[in-house]
């Protein structure tokens, strides 16, 4: 399993949470969202997606991957 740290600006309350888990959840990502640190850690397994494909989906939910 692959495990990054990515730095997502415009997450503010329970509502992004839910959102970026539960869509980075639907292709099979495990996401943990840090509203303090405006960060979300992933654990993906790289044969089965790839950090540019998380990222996507994060920018889709509407927020920005710095």
């Amino acid at each position: 399993m692959e495990k990054v740290t990515l730095q997502v600006e415009g997450m503010s309350c329970q509502h992004c949470v839910n959102s970026i888990e539960g869509a980075l959840k639907e292709i099979g990502v495990a996401g943990k969202v840090n509203l303090q640190n405006n960060t979300v850690d992933v654990s993906f397994d790289k044969s089965n997606t790839n950090i540019d494909s998380i990222k996507e989906v994060i920018e889709e939910q509407g927020y920005d991957v710095v």
